[in-house]
């Protein structure tokens, strides 16, 4: 509904999207796939199809241009992708020839959340509703995650599947106790391994609820938490701090009342910004550095 997807109905999206990679497409098991979208349920959706259907993901960051993206192809060797219509302009300079950036290995580009005939959610409606996963096995890659390129070119880091299981079973487990009632949200792109973790992964393992938000600034992402009543949020260290802010400068126009955990990473947390923190909401920051490192 206009809440969001229950399991059932992300499943049911998952294998159709996932009929449409192997038949519509074409594509085989092993072959890379690029994903491109903000955090969106679509955006999980075609994640979470591309592992179903053996595929290896290689998800890319909103910010990235044609430049950049033409280097993972590349390195990659991606042959197709999953792109939003709303980020298309630099992805399909990838796909002309006749662009500098043109990659060639990269035979075939559809457009997801358009209402294009030719678009994924059109193919969708198309197929069934079910679909038989790959047989994959656990040290086959399923992820190709590149860094963000700080010390020269980025890397290409490869993830097995078992370390995507690996990282849900450690931290949040053991670190912030997640079950069935927790409802997650942050910023993290599903690109980075902290937002797929925090805002993927972690919650499908334990039944959780995530809230994924396109769009946000300090003020949105309280405004979120109080208006979906979220159990965890994960952010980087300076968003923590200017809401920090906000909240010492308005008090009581936040209840955050159901939050349990917030979780730092995506950079070193500064001592002061976890002070301020506890100072301003009273809970306790929680340094996810190194919990979806897998």
């Amino acid at each position: 509904g206009p809440m969001g997807w229950t399991y059932a109905q992300l499943q049911t999206k998952v294998n159709q999207i996932a009929h449409v990679l192997v038949h519509d497409m074409g594509l085989k098991s092993g072959e890379r796939l690029l994903l491109r979208g903000g955090n969106s349920p679509m955006m999980a959706a075609c994640f979470l199809a591309a592992l179903k259907a053996g595929l290896v993901v290689v998800p890319t960051m909103p910010l990235l241009r044609a430049a950049e993206l033409k280097q993972m192809i590349d390195k990659a060797q991606v042959s197709a992708a999953l792109c939003d219509s709303l980020l298309s302009e630099e992805l399909a300079h990838c796909g002309d020839s006749a662009h500098q950036h043109f990659a060639p290995s990269l035979k075939q580009v559809l457009w997801f959340r358009s209402d294009d005939l030719a678009g994924l959610e059109t193919r969708m409606a198309k197929h069934a509703t079910v679909f038989d996963a790959h047989p994959t096995s656990r040290d086959d890659v399923c992820l190709i995650a590149f860094t963000s390129g700080t010390t020269g070119q980025p890397k290409g880091t490869m993830h097995f599947h078992r370390d995507i299981l690996a990282m849900c079973d450690l931290f949040p487990k053991h670190v912030l106790k997640m079950d069935e009632t927790d409802v997650v949200c942050g910023t993290p792109p599903i690109a980075f391994t902290f937002g797929l973790g925090g805002l993927l992964a972690f919650p499908l393992r334990y039944g959780a609820c995530a809230v994924l938000l396109e769009k946000y600034t300090p003020e949105s992402l309280l405004v979120a938490v109080d208006k979906y009543g979220a159990t965890q949020c994960y952010t980087a260290p300076t968003m923590y701090r200017q809401m920090a802010l906000l909240v010492t400068e308005k008090p009581g126009a936040w209840r955050l009342q159901t939050l349990k955990h917030t979780v730092s990473a995506g950079e070193a947390l500064p001592d002061a910004t976890r002070q301020l923190w506890k100072k301003a909401t009273g809970i306790e920051m929680t340094d996810g550095i190194g919990g979806t490192e897998v």
